[in-house]
């Protein structure tokens, strides 16, 4: 095993091919201009593909349940919302002991295996999406097994907040997180042109066959891509070593819970509205009675990507405004915004009409003669007027999911701060950010079974009650952030926090 050693030796990452650096201190500016930037740098990079995959994985039933119909499979609107659901229920649990696999393992040694684990989801995916006759059972274990992505985050974190100088780890860690929460937006966008539905805002149209497979396929070679990547070029650090003892000790911190309770209402958001988005477009604004028949109304392929995209955009935006005047002051400006967004779309859902349940008679006369069926006059009626009133939705989600990105970035630079500010450990602080991430992606799991609420009896009211739970919930943490953060009587006063 070849040591780096540095400032002295200086650092020379070609030399370190047993991939293990004894020394690392990114503080010292000598050690940092003297090879720490380039290989900090360097690790970024693949750490941020390794990550934009998993999270693909992660989420790639958001898209794909809403498909499933068209590949013969006949799940209820509550099941396919529960098949969205689980895998951030179980990406969630997961995170916390990747977070500690990091310093047990090494952060380029977990970077492979926890990629090689993608390899379980993919390939489950790409065989049962084929067989219409499988239980929903199956798939919802399934589903939850593409929770390994979701672990990716915090494993992936907690390495890279070691790698940078606290000047840096706003931007670091948000361009990290960015990757990964491109990864939603990729798999939103590219999915449905992949297997032929169609997407890319109409550009691209429909084949008329759907081969949810080739999804399968695709990010399984791109998993093993991943890890080989990072077995070649990433580094594992020494200095990051701890025992999981010493980390679990963030459990006992009120800050811990107060920052999760945060990172809640900011990731969860993300990806919990990530995770929906492509079903509340199909409930609400469009109608195809079986796959063979014509489509009325907005077709979700076509946008269902674009609030992924907008909050993976503004997560690195949030880390840089962090970086400049505080997280804590970006974070609370964000959750107004979101609080605003929100108001905004349970708005325009006001405008629209419930559509009519689909009857057996209608299915049946479809079935019997699709290219001839044609939808009842009041159906066709009731999905013009709310698709005429989807652009006014779709800019409202916007603004919450460009709020939300912006609010990951600043609420992850708040956690080392925090940790800095207390005089704690820096190997806390990486621990802090995996548990703060693990309570977090529980919201990508709360907020699509609120869409589902059972007492609600059609999708606009359950979406408008959902919508006005998160508004109340993004006032308390906005309450939350300044009595504890930014008030004159906070502990925290003359701290950039």
């Amino acid at each position: 095993m070849t040591t780096v050693i540095a400032p002295e030796a200086r650092i020379r990452p070609a030399s370190n091919k047993g991939r293990w650096i004894e020394h690392w201190d990114p503080e010292d500016e000598t050690f940092w201009n003297d090879g720490g930037r380039q290989i900090a740098r360097r690790n970024l990079i693949f750490s941020i593909f390794a990550e934009q995959i998993g999270f693909s994985v992660w989420v790639i039933w958001s898209v794909s349940a809403a498909l499933l119909s068209k590949q013969g499979f006949t799940f209820t609107p509550a099941q396919l919302f529960w098949l969205v659901a689980v895998p951030n229920l179980v990406g969630s649990l997961l995170r916390l002991p990747y977070t500690f696999a990091v310093p047990k393992f090494g952060g380029r040694n977990w970077t492979v295996i926890s990629a090689l684990m993608l390899l379980i989801p993919t390939g489950l995916f790409a065989f049962f999406v084929q067989r219409p006759e499988t239980p929903f059972w199956v798939f919802l274990v399934i589903s939850a097994t593409a929770g390994f992505g979701g672990g990716n985050f915090s494993s992936s974190m907690t390495n890279i907040n070691t790698f940078f100088p606290a000047s840096q780890k706003g931007a670091a860690l948000g361009l990290n997180a960015a990757g990964g929460n491109a990864g939603v937006a990729v798999i939103q966008f590219g999915l449905p042109i992949l297997v032929g539905a169609g997407g890319a805002f109409g550009l691209v149209a429909a084949s008329g066959v759907v081969h949810l497979q080739y999804a399968g396929y695709v990010f399984l070679g791109l998993a093993l891509v991943s890890a080989i990547l990072a077995f070649k070029f990433m580094d594992n650090l020494h200095a990051a070593f701890a025992k999981p003892r010493d980390q679990l000790a963030v459990v006992r911190y009120g800050d811990t819970w107060i920052m999760g309770l945060l990172y809640i209402g900011t990731f969860g958001s993300f990806i919990g509205y990530s995770s929906a988005m492509p079903l509340l477009i199909k409930l609400n604004f469009f109608r195809q009675i079986v796959p063979e028949a014509h489509s009325i109304g907005i077709n979700f392929a076509f946008y269902a990507f674009l609030g992924a995209g907008v909050g993976s955009l503004t997560r690195p935006l949030g880390g840089w405004l962090a970086d400049r005047f505080g997280g804590a002051r970006v974070t609370l400006a964000s959750f107004g915004v979101m609080i605003l967004g929100t108001i905004a779309v349970i708005t325009t859902l006001s405008r629209l009409n419930p559509l009519p349940a689909t009857t057996e008679a209608m299915i049946a006369q479809a079935k019997a003669d699709p290219t001839a069926f044609e939808y009842p006059a009041k159906v066709v009626e009731l999905v013009n007027h709310n698709s005429a009133a989807f652009p006014w939705f779709l800019m409202a989600f916007l603004l919450v999911f460009a709020a939300t990105g912006a609010a990951n970035g600043s609420a992850y630079k708040m956690i080392p701060a925090i940790w800095k500010a207390k005089g704690r450990p820096g190997t806390e602080a990486s621990a802090a950010l995996g548990v703060i991430g693990a309570a977090g992606a529980l919201g990508g799991f709360l907020i699509p079974i609120a869409f589902n609420t059972p007492w609600v009896s059609d999708p606009i009211g359950a979406t408008k009650a959902a919508f006005w739970l998160f508004t109340g919930f993004y006032l308390l943490c906005a309450a939350v952030t300044y009595a504890v953060f930014l008030s004159k009587r906070s502990k925290f006063a003359g701290h950039c926090v």
